[in-house]
């Protein structure tokens, strides 16, 4: 079961509401609880949850970065009013699930990448029905569609990239003066509204610490803004 785990490092780093934290952990324990129990396909359904989770959280952090491209892409499209009103990215699930990895061109998904995460889905409705099939029956069956899943989130995480420095560098812009900005410190600033609210991952914040600071050198407050980039390093350095 080791091989599954690294699953959680692309799920939030912690959450500002308990309940969040409260569903991602029941979804590992009942991942957990049937892959030893030898029940691999209810295992599996909730590890595609997870992996749906980590999607939805991306989205968020798309949506946060390219807000008039997400806006744009949400014309006439049905599912308009959840995706643009949504306060979690777990709202994002009354969405259908097809239609929200369209969402992943915004960061220039090539199409197939795009065809493999839909096959996810369409994996996951293969067992999630009373078909009379039991499709994994053995832990090698079980490990091999876990590895899928744990690559394809790795595809999304390097397509992040520029998504993930985008919010870092908005987060630095508008949180440099502590005199301006929710918190006076810089510790209780970063974990609340870079971390918390934009549901980063340990994968995530790992991006963010390599952020090329020296972008920003021409803007007027760059020292402030590399003082607190500084103090994100100094934080979570250790924690990645």
């Amino acid at each position: 079961m080791e091989e599954a785990t690294p699953i959680m490092d692309y799920l939030p780093n912690s959450f500002k509401h308990q309940n969040e934290q409260d569903y991602v952990s029941f979804l590992w324990d009942a991942f957990a609880s049937n892959y030893e129990a030898g029940q691999y396909q209810f295992a599996l359904l909730a590890y595609h949850m997870l992996f749906m989770s980590g999607v939805y959280c991306s989205l968020w952090q798309i949506r946060t970065s390219r807000q008039s491209l997400f806006a744009n892409a949400l014309l006439f499209h049905q599912d308009e009013e959840v995706m643009l009103e949504a306060t979690s990215p777990f709202v994002f699930s009354k969405a259908q699930e097809s239609n929200v990895f369209k969402f992943m061109r915004l960061i220039d998904c090539e199409k197939q990448h795009i065809g493999k995460f839909t096959k996810l889905v369409k994996d996951r409705n293969s067992i999630a029905h009373s078909n009379g099939n039991i499709f994994y029956q053995t832990k090698p069956a079980a490990d091999i569609q876990i590895a899928e899943v744990l690559r394809q989130l790795a595809v999304i995480q390097e397509l992040m990239r520029p998504i993930l420095h985008s919010c870092l560098s908005q987060f630095l812009l508008e949180s440099h003066n502590p005199e301006e900005r929710e918190y006076s410190l810089d510790e209780d600033q970063i974990r609340e509204v870079l971390i918390h609210a934009n549901y980063f991952s340990a994968h995530d914040i790992a991006c963010c610490l390599q952020f090329d600071i020296e972008s920003l050198r021409e803007h007027e407050h760059f020292e402030a803004m590399k003082s607190l980039f500084e103090s994100l390093c100094t934080a979570y350095a250790e924690e990645v």
